[in-house]
């Protein structure tokens, strides 16, 4: 097998689409709950709905996205091209969903509505590409983890941008006014998405010609049903992004009042874990070097379990300095898994092709995407219903009981999600020697 190697040029606007993607993916994890709760004015169950309704729309979106870009047949390849063609939508659509109108709480709701669906289709046009290029910029999987070691970096670039730059363009923006400093700071970040996707289009090249097989949705879904390795990945993919969602939207509820920081606290409450998460894609990399991927996702996750437990157990109301570090281990060892996992989804496609003697590739990354944004979706719902039933209320005083809850959402509650992940990757079987095994089988198969 030729060996495809990538240049380090490559690897970076590879992972400066990643970067644009996760300004809203970011956002979505981090910072929308909050800045719907206590910025924009949302009641905390209307939002826990708005995320519900519009995952459920991804139902529909993802996996038909997956198969337009099976179809697209353009002299610059079968993903690239659409993030040239939307990548000015999509900043525009970053823009729309951070206006505050001065309206009724109906209207506003439904602006809520209707920019939170733009930007989520937006997203799902460029996303579905993006994370199917990376099975066919380089056969060599050493080549695919180390390019999305480079992604995840600039992810939390990304990270950094959302959770520090942000707060801070909006307060001076917005000269002391949220509301309207949101608008301009995330329209900025808006400009800058446009420009990284179309930085990654220019810097990379698609070298392998996917084998698309004109084969039916019923029938691709039916093969992908058999494929008993990329179900384990929707699964634990569902399962960590309720953990992390949980956990990550609530670290400015718990910032601001758990810790008694108030709004100033908030941004390097975030910033230690995307610090944390930062080194941790530094450090996935290079265990994997010499160590088990596999394991290495499984027995994180578990750890990150233990960590979660003990902070709950140990860090009292007010207690900043030990917060800050259980925070810092706890974002270090669950982030382990993000460039393995997100190598692992080519594989698993390579997996089913020999499994079941179809390809089907545009489906299983569409429908990858969509388990992603279905477990945020009931993350979403599940943080709206929590901060009710907490009896959670936007600034004021929070009651013994309030506060309890929100120790609980960052720590006890997503660490169940993380105990589920290490669980269910007991049942992963592709690691490096055995993909090696597939590359060979499918090589040989097709007479090469």
């Amino acid at each position: 097998m030729n060996v495809m190697k990538l240049s380090i040029t490559e690897k970076i606007g590879f992972g400066a689409g990643d970067m644009a993607v996760n300004i809203v993916m970011i956002t979505m994890q981090l910072i929308i709950a909050f800045f719907y709760t206590d910025i924009y004015g949302l009641d905390p169950i209307d939002m826990g709905v708005l995320f519900i309704v519009v995952r459920l729309i991804d139902a529909f979106s993802d996996p038909v996205m997956g198969m337009i870009t099976d179809k697209c047949h353009s002299k610059h390849g079968h993903y690239r091209p659409f993030m040239l063609w939307f990548a000015i939508p999509f900043g525009v659509a970053v823009y729309l969903a951070f206006i505050t109108p001065d309206v009724a709480y109906t209207y506003k709701l439904a602006w809520a509505y209707f920019s939170y669906i733009l930007l989520t289709l937006m997203f799902t046009i460029v996303t579905i590409p993006y994370i199917s290029l990376i099975g066919v910029i380089t056969n060599d999987p050493a080549e695919r983890l180390s390019a999305n070691g480079y992604r995840f970096v600039l992810v939390k670039v990304a990270a950094f941008l959302v959770t520090i730059v942000v707060p801070a363009l909006a307060m001076y923006l917005g000269d002391g006014n949220m509301q309207e400093g949101y608008q301009p700071a995330m329209g900025l970040m808006g400009i800058l998405g446009s420009a990284l996707f179309l930085f990654c289009f220019f810097t990379t090249k698609e070298r392998i010609k996917p084998v698309i097989e004109k084969t039916k949705f019923k029938e691709q879904a039916r093969l992908l049903i058999r494929n008993d390795q990329w179900i384990i990945l929707c699964i634990v993919l569902i399962l960590l992004m309720c953990g992390f969602v949980i956990r990550g939207s609530v670290g400015a509820y718990y910032a601001k009042y758990y810790l008694n920081g108030g709004d100033e606290l908030i941004s390097p409450f975030l910033a230690t874990g995307v610090i944390a998460s930062i080194l941790a894609m530094i450090a996935s990399t290079w265990i994997t070097k010499s160590y088990c991927k596999i394991k290495l996702v499984r027995y994180s996750q578990i750890l990150t379990f233990v960590l979660c437990i003990a902070m709950y157990f140990t860090v009292d109301q007010g207690d900043v300095v030990l917060a800050f570090i259980f925070t810092f281990l706890i974002w270090f060892a669950a982030d382990q898994y993000m460039p393995i996992f997100w190598s692992s989804i080519a594989e698993a496609v390579d997996y089913g092709h020999r499994k079941t003697g179809t390809r089907v590739s545009g489906l299983a990354f569409g429908g990858i995407s969509f388990c992603q944004k279905f477990g945020m979706g009931v993350a979403g719902g599940l943080l709206g219903y929590l901060l009710s039933y907490f009896n959670y209320q936007a600034d004021v005083e929070q009651s013994a009981y309030t506060l309890n809850g929100l120790a609980l959402m960052v720590t006890i509650i997503p660490a169940l999600f993380h105990l589920a992940v290490g669980l269910v990757m007991q049942k992963y079987l592709i690691n490096n020697e055995y993909y090696d095994e597939i590359v060979t089988d499918l090589t040989l198969s097709n007479g090469q």
